[in-house]
């Protein structure tokens, strides 16, 4: 199991990042990047202290420690310049947060972070099949998430990412103890979504490829 979208007291989740790097390793998740909700205000703060974990502390656990974020409700047209940003100032994983049915993220969110290249879309509603392409041509995966209200369109983002070859991963977005799920649910979930056994072993592979990524 692999987890690139979760959260610490650095933004809206309620673990430090020791805890949450702890529980994860604990119920057996062999990867994890800590994505705390960023903009303009926030990303260079929350980033800098993650990335200081991770570099001290990160090799004590028997689990592969990223750091990340999460850019959220940003703009559209400041998502291109934020995820540059965000690389440059040492984030492994850039998770855009998509344009989910419960929350009012500016439409043009899901199609800005695809044409920056963000690594994932995350919760990405009802996308447009012209963005899936796109997803797919530049690489950035679609995420799968086990967070309630975020997940009622698993299904639609699962059927366009297949009929149009789009990565998908499945993640957490945790943001608390409970939101770390195991083996079994996040299997269920994913096949809930549509997804056949074999997909969901593939969309390990590709987070497992996006860790690989990061930690050469």
């Amino acid at each position: 199991m692999i987890d690139l979208h979760t959260h610490t007291v650095f933004s809206d989740g309620e673990l430090i990042p020791a805890e949450l790097v702890r529980r994860a390793e604990v119920i057996g998740y062999k990867a994890i990047c800590m994505t705390d909700h960023a903009d303009e205000a926030t990303m260079y703060h929350s980033l800098e202290n993650v990335l200081r974990f991770v570099k001290k502390h990160g090799h004590f656990y028997d689990i592969n420690v990223l750091a990340g974020v999460e850019l959220t409700h940003v703009a559209p047209a400041l998502i291109g310049e934020m995820v540059v940003a965000a690389r440059e100032s040492g984030a492994q994983v850039v998770v855009m947060h998509g344009e989910t049915p419960v929350e009012p993220v500016a439409p043009g969110t899901n199609l800005a972070a695809i044409e920056a290249g963000v690594d994932i879309l995350a919760h990405p509603g009802l996308i447009t099949e012209e963005e899936v392409k796109l997803a797919a041509e530049k690489g950035v995966a679609l995420e799968i998430t086990t967070r309630g209200g975020h997940s009622y369109t698993n299904g639609h983002v699962a059927a366009l990412a297949r009929k149009f070859g789009a990565k998908l991963v499945v993640n957490n977005d945790a943001h608390a103890p409970r939101d770390l799920v195991g083996q079994d649910l996040r299997r269920t979930i994913a096949l809930g979504a549509g997804l056949t056994p074999e997909e969901y072993r593939q969309t390990e592979a590709n987070a497992w490829e996006i860790v690989q990524r990061c930690m050469k």
